[in-house]
């Protein structure tokens, strides 16, 4: 799939803000997880359908390694529509005004995809937040992005496949428990980003020894 979206839109690209995605290899499988840099990403959104909904505001993080890098992190808000965030404001808290100040969704992807190249995506359930990213690019440019994604959820699910667990045992913070890590308050972007930065780092401890962990373990684990 890599290949062919590098074919079908390369020279389309390189007039994009996705020029440097599609010009530059993706993290190679082979690489081990200790010299790799990922980006923990977060969105937070007025519903799960990119279709319908819009994204309200972003966060990341960047992980060198098995460092969490606290000065290359980020929060924005997203200015991305005139329409209310409606009852989405009971779960993240964001409220018209918020997002009335914020960016549009042109300048913030203009600050997050050169943040994503030569990097890893890392994010809890990250079905959501590629295609949120996806559909924004395809609107913007007429392409997605190139892509090497990792799913904490996903992982943890694989992790405890052999587990009868109850109903929410794969969110966020319910993982983050398992593994003795702090309580964060949830929905804010920037602080869902380090939470699930700080659970991959838990869980490539649990996987293998970090120093033999490869980009392509995790992304097979994240399938």
């Amino acid at each position: 799939m890599i290949w062919w979206q590098r074919w079908r839109y390369g020279k389309h690209a390189a007039a994009t803000p996705l020029a440097p995605l599609y010009a530059q290899p993706l993290p190679a499988m082979s690489q081990r997880f200790a010299d790799s840099e990922c980006l923990a990403l977060d969105f937070e959104t007025t519903g799960l359908d990119p279709a319908r909904d819009r994204i309200l505001s972003i966060g990341w993080v960047l992980l060198q390694g098995d460092r969490i890098c606290l000065r290359e992190s980020g929060h924005l808000l997203v200015n991305s529509g005139s329409d209310s965030v409606g009852h989405s404001a009971t779960v993240h808290g964001l409220v018209d005004a918020d997002v009335a100040a914020g960016v549009s969704i042109a300048e913030a992807l203009a600050t997050l995809l050169p943040l994503l190249v030569g990097r890893v995506l890392v994010a809890h359930c990250a079905v959501i937040e590629v295609e949120f990213l996806s559909r924004a690019c395809r609107a913007l440019y007429g392409m997605p992005p190139l892509l090497r994604v990792v799913d904490t959820l996903a992982i943890e699910a694989q992790l405890r496949s052999h587990e009868h667990d109850p109903e929410g045992a794969l969110r966020l913070h319910a993982c983050r428990e398992r593994y003795q890590l702090p309580r964060y308050r949830g929905h804010n972007a920037a602080v869902d980003a380090l939470a699930c930065g700080e659970l991959l780092l838990a869980q490539a401890t649990r996987i293998n020894r970090m120093d033999k962990l490869t980009i392509g373990e995790l992304c097979r684990r994240s399938r």
